[in-house]
C-alpha cells in the first residue's frame, strides 16, 4: 500500500539537490574510470614498446621456432615413433652378413681447385720387410686432402713497348702502341680492379681496408688513389648495368626491396637525413641482383625502379605502399610476402614473456599455421610448378581459410596499436596478396631471397658510410657471386676481370662483348655472354645512373646514349 510523505518546499529543494550533486558524482565517477581505462591501456602499450625495444636491443634476432615446440605434451608418442617396446630376452640370432653405411663422411673439397701433390715415401733403409728381408715394392697410396690457403701475391706487370726506326733516316720511327685499358695510365691492372670491387661491393671490406691489405704485401697505393679506380670502373661499365637492367625488367618474376643507410656529405642534406637502398632481383631465368641508391622512399623514385617491366609479371614485395601502384600501373600480378606477416605475430609473440604466455597465445596460433604453410613450400621445393600448384590447392587453400577465420573472428577485440593489433591489421590489409600464390606453382611464398641478397649490406650498415661525389658513385658495379656453378669459375672475381681485361677502354665496347647483340634481346644477349661464366650476377648500381633518375630517359635510352659517347 502506497505511504504518502508530505515535504515542505525547502526539503524538496534539498532533495533536489542531493540528486543532483548525486548525478555528478556518478558522471564524474565514470570520467575517472574512463580515464583510468585509458592510462593503463597506454601504460600497457608502453610497457609492450619497451619490452619490445629491450628484445630489439639486446634479445635474439632469430625468428626461428623450434619444430617440435608442440610436441612437448606427447613425448611418448613421440619417442616411441623411433623406438621398440621391450621384450623378453630370448636366444641369440644369427644376421647375414651386409655392407654397412660408411659413417663420418665429410663433404669432398671442390675438385676443380688445383692440386698440389706432395708424395710421402719410406727411406731406402725402411723399405725391406721386416720378416724375410726382401725389398718392399709399391702397392698403392692412401690418399688425404686438406684445404691450403696462399696469402695474396702482388706482382708488377711491366709493359715494354718496343720502338722500331729507320736506319736509313730519321723519319721512320715507330712505337708499339699501348694495350687497351680501362683506365689509361693508371697504376691498377684490371685484375687488380675486378679484386678490389669483389671485396669492396661483394663482401663489404671498405676501400681503406683493402689499402692497408695491399700495403702489407708491398703495394703502397692510397685508399683515395683506390676510390677513384672504382669510380672510373663504374663509368665503364655502365652499359653492361644496363644490360642486366634490360633483363631484370623483362623476367617474368621480380622480387623487391628497400632498407636504410646513412649518407655522408651529400650536397643539399643533412647526413641525419635517411636513403635508401633498394634491391631487385629476378626469379626466374638469369639470375641478376640490381642495387639501386635513392635519395628518398617515395613514389615516384620507386617507380622510376620498374619503368619497362614486362607487363604481365609477377611482383615480389612486403606491403610498402608505393609498390601497389607500382603494380596497377604496369599492370603486374602483385604478391605478398608471409615472411613479413609472420615477423609481426613473432614481434607480438616474444612481447608476452614465457612464463605468462598461455599454450593458446593467439600469435603463437598464427605462427603455427603460418609455419604449416612453409612446411609444404619446403616439401614441395623439387617438385614440377604442376604438381606443386596441386599440392597449394589441396592443402595450403585449407591452412588459408582457417588462417582468414581466426584473423575475422579475433579482429574485433585486439587493440589496433597494440603489436598483436598491428599483427592483425598487416595481415588483413595484405590478404588478398598473401593468398594468389596459391594459383601458380611458380610464384613464391615469400620475398626471403631478395632480403637474403639485402642482407649482407644490413649487416655492415653500421660500420658503412657512404660519401657520394658528384656524378661518381652512382655507377658502381659490384662484382659477380660465380657459385662455383661450372669448372669454369674459382671466384667471384672472374667475370669483372674478363670484362675489364677484353673490353678495356671505351664503355661502348663493353656491350658489344656480347655475341650478336645487334638485333636481340637483352636477355638473350646477357644469356649468351653468361653461357661461358655461370653462376649469379650481383650488380650494385648506387643510382642505377644518374639520368634514369631524374630524366624521362629510361635504361634501354640510355643504353644507347652510353654506347654513342
Amino acid at each position: 500500500m502506497p505511504i504518502n510523505v508530505t515535504i515542505d518546499a525547502d526539503e524538496l529543494k534539498a532533495l533536489l539537490a542531493m540528486r543532483e550533486a548525486y548525478g555528478s558524482l556518478q558522471r564524474d565517477h565514470e570520467e575517472v574510470r574512463s580515464a583510468l581505462r585509458l592510462v593503463t591501456a597506454e601504460r600497457d602499450l608502453a610497457e609492450e614498446r619497451l619490452r619490445a625495444y629491450r628484445r630489439e636491443l639486446f634479445g635474439a634476432k632469430s625468428e626461428a621456432r623450434a619444430s617440435d615446440q608442440f610436441g612437448l605434451f606427447n613425448e611418448a608418442e613421440a619417442l616411441g615413433a623411433n623406438a621398440t617396446p621391450a621384450q623378453e630376452d630370448t636366444p641369440g640370432t644369427e644376421v647375414a652378413a651386409h655392407k654397412r653405411k660408411k659413417r663420418g663422411h665429410r663433404k669432398p673439397l671442390d675438385p676443380n681447385l688445383p692440386r698440389d701433390v706432395v708424395r710421402h715415401e719410406l727411406s731406402e733403409a725402411e723399405r725391406f720387410c721386416d720378416h724375410d728381408g726382401h725389398a718392399l715394392v709399391e702397392i698403392g697410396v692412401e690418399i688425404s686432402e686438406q684445404l691450403n690457403v696462399i696469402p695474396e701475391q702482388l706482382r708488377v706487370t711491366q709493359h715494354q713497348r718496343i720502338k722500331y726506326a729507320c736506319p736509313c733516316c730519321d723519319l721512320g720511327i715507330k712505337v708499339t702502341p699501348a694495350p687497351p685499358r680501362i683506365i689509361p695510365r693508371g697504376l691498377l691492372s684490371e685484375s687488380a680492379l675486378a679484386w678490389i670491387a669483389t671485396g669492396k661491393y661483394q663482401f663489404g671490406m671498405p676501400l681503406y681496408r683493402q689499402a692497408g691489405l695491399l700495403r702489407r704485401f708491398g703495394g703502397d697505393i692510397s685508399s683515395n688513389t683506390i676510390a677513384a679506380s672504382m669510380v672510373r670502373v663504374g663509368l665503364a661499365t655502365q652499359p653492361v648495368i644496363n644490360l642486366m637492367r634490360d633483363a631484370l625488367l623483362d623476367a617474368e618474376l621480380i622480387y623487391g626491396d628497400e632498407t636504410t643507410f646513412q649518407v655522408l656529405k651529400e650536397q643539399g642534406r643533412k647526413p641525419q637525413t635517411k636513403s635508401y637502398l633498394w634491391a631487385q632481383m629476378t626469379g626466374s631465368g638469369i639470375p641478376i641482383r640490381c642495387f639501386t641508391y635513392t635519395p628518398g622512399r617515395g613514389a615516384r623514385l620507386a617507380d622510376r625502379l620498374f619503368a619497362g617491366v614486362r607487363k604481365g609479371a609477377a611482383l615480389m614485395t612486403d606491403g610498402y605502399e608505393p609498390y601497389n601502384g607500382i603494380a596497377e600501373q604496369y599492370q603486374l600480378v602483385h604478391l605478398g610476402c608471409w615472411t613479413h606477416a609472420r615477423r609481426y605475430f613473432v614481434k607480438a609473440e616474444d612481447n608476452v614473456p614465457k612464463a605468462a604466455r598461455p599454450p593458446d597465445l593467439l600469435a603463437t596460433r598464427f605462427i603455427s599455421l603460418i609455419g604449416k604453410l612453409f612446411a609444404a613450400e619446403a616439401r614441395s621445393q623439387t617438385w614440377t610448378a604442376g604438381r606443386r600448384q596441386r599440392l597449394r590447392r589441396r592443402y595450403s587453400a585449407c591452412v588459408l581459410d582457417v588462417i582468414e577465420k581466426l584473423m575475422l573472428e579475433h579482429s574485433p577485440g585486439v587493440v589496433p596499436n597494440s603489436l598483436l593489433g598491428k599483427a592483425l591489421t598487416y595481415l588483413h590489409g595484405q590478404w588478398p596478396k598473401l593468398i594468389r600464390y596459391v594459383e601458380d606453382g611458380n610464384w613464391p611464398i615469400s620475398n626471403n631471397p631478395c632480403e637474403n641478397s639485402i642482407r649482407p649490406f644490413c649487416l655492415g650498415r653500421r660500420y658503412r658510410h657512404i660519401v657520394v661525389i658528384e656524378g661518381s658513385s652512382s655507377r658502381v658495379i659490384g662484382g659477380v657471386d660465380t657459385a662455383s656453378q661450372g669448372p669454369a669459375v674459382t671466384g667471384p672475381w672472374r667475370y669483372p676481370g674478363r670484362i675489364t681485361r677484353s673490353h678495356s677502354g671505351a664503355g661502348a665496347s663493353i656491350t658489344t662483348g656480347f655475341p650478336g647483340s645487334e638485333g636481340r634481346r637483352p636477355s638473350d644477349d646477357i644469356a649468351s655472354a653468361f653461357a661461358k661464366v655461370p653462376g649469379e650476377l650481383v650488380m650494385h648500381d648506387p643510382s642505377f645512373a644518374d639520368p634514369p633518375l631524374h630524366s624521362d630517359v629510361s635504361s634501354r635510352d640510355f643504353r644507347d646514349q652510353a654506347i654513342a659517347r
